[in-house]
């Protein structure tokens, strides 16, 4: 579905549906019709964002270790692969959903409740921050402790009354400490109001890194290989550049021709270097068109060519990657690679990558211009914020790292 209409249908139907079930919820309580379950299984919710099920990687990883739970996820189908990256949620504990229409996303749901009751969840924690939808998912699938973000007296978009455990979002803090604040909402022995009152350390934002086999390397250069067919693992060094980000918020895209000058002067500078243009295979006509325009046969569009679990043995192999704030920039977080992370929209302060990234953000007065508060839905239509970043001040801070290769 349109994202707009999602939001749409998210709005003026999820406003009264989530109005009506914190009522019925009020008559439950009050009627004494409260299931009691010890805290077993943990299901977390997070459908639309796949970035954020890196980011949310510490918050579970505290979960399974303190808690000494199962996890299982609740995630749309087309972003399932994002959460194999990691491998912390077994396969067999993940719901998908599939959201291509209206239909499919109610026949899925109706499923997805079944499949809670078969699994005995007992506890829900709700990751959005601005879905009435993953409220509603919350408050109908039964279990004792309901988790997730509250907007108490500050501005923010009405959710009903659906939770046990009622955190509050920080937007001061990264996006990583307000998931594990979650979790420690479920750790304290004591009621909170708000929940949580403790306090979130860096070193609690670690992931765990993606162990690289010589049989994929192997396997992974023949791929490139049927791109490129003079490449040379040996000789040359793979530059990997991400130009595209998600049609949920365009306004992240950097703009094309900025990045075709920026490969141009790193091709420039040495001559052993390859630069793959990645991306998802809808974005292959246009990283075609890139790579024409730039005329070098060491760039290479290699949007397609993988699928999203095969991603962390290319970032294991390549030099550096440029890329727009958007998905690669966290998967590659689980390995060593130099990422460097063009910020417009958002802000690297709340939803930088936990790995080895450098944000670069102009840091206009406008920016950021989406937050919990707006459904991350800008008016923008003018992303001046990434007008500002210069191919210069990219290619500086990519340079010192092209300098230290042999």
């Amino acid at each position: 579905m349109d994202v707009d209409a999602m939001r749409a249908i998210d709005k003026w139907a999820g406003i009264p549906l989530t109005f009506c079930l914190t009522q019925l919820q009020r008559l439950l309580r009050i009627s004494g019709f409260v299931r009691k379950q010890s805290l077993q299984r943990i299901l977390f919710i997070e459908l639309s964002e796949m970035g954020s099920t890196i980011l949310v990687d510490p918050a579970l990883q505290k979960a399974k270790k303190q808690l000494s739970a199962e996890l299982f996820f609740l995630i749309f189908h087309k972003n399932k692969e994002s959460l194999e990256l990691t491998g912390t949620i077994p396969p067999g504990n993940i719901f998908t959903l599939r959201e291509d229409n209206l239909f499919a996303l109610l026949i899925d749901t109706v499923k997805f409740f079944l499949w809670t009751r078969k699994n005995n969840i007992d506890t829900v924690v709700d990751l959005e921050l601005f879905s009435r939808f993953t409220a509603l998912l919350t408050g109908l699938t039964g279990a004792t402790r309901k988790v997730g973000f509250y907007s108490f007296y500050n501005e923010g978009l009405y959710r009903g009354e659906l939770l046990t455990h009622r955190v509050s979002y920080n937007p001061h803090i990264h996006i990583a400490k307000n998931f594990i604040a979650l979790i420690n909402s479920l750790i304290t022995e004591n009621k909170e109001l708000p929940y949580s009152k403790q306090r979130v350390e860096d070193d609690e934002l670690g992931l765990p890194t993606f162990n690289c086999t010589d049989e994929a390397v192997t396997a992974m250069t023949l791929r490139i290989g049927e791109y490129a067919s003079n490449y040379n693992d040996e000789k040359q060094h793979l530059v990997l550049i991400n130009p595209n980000a998600s049609e949920l918020l365009p306004q992240r895209r950097w703009m094309e021709d900025r990045f075709e000058a920026l490969i141009i002067k790193i091709l420039a500078l040495r001559a052993d270097i390859l630069v793959l243009i990645t991306g998802a295979p809808s974005e292959q006509d246009e990283a075609a068109r890139m790579c024409d325009r730039i005329g070098d046969p060491r760039c290479v569009n290699f949007a397609g060519a993988l699928k999203l679990a095969e991603l962390p043995v290319l970032y294991s192999m390549a030099i550096l990657m440029v890329t727009n704030d958007s998905g690669p920039g966290h998967f590659s977080s689980v390995t060593p690679l130099p990422t460097f992370v063009l910020f417009g929209p958002e802000t690297p302060k709340l939803y930088g990558s936990l790995g080895n990234s450098t944000p670069i953000f102009a840091g206009l007065s406008c920016s950021p211009c989406v937050s919990t508060a707006n459904h991350r839905k800008t008016p923008c239509t003018d992303n001046k914020c990434l007008q500002a970043i210069t191919v210069d001040q990219v290619y500086a801070a990519v340079l010192p790292v092209l300098e230290e290769l042999t």
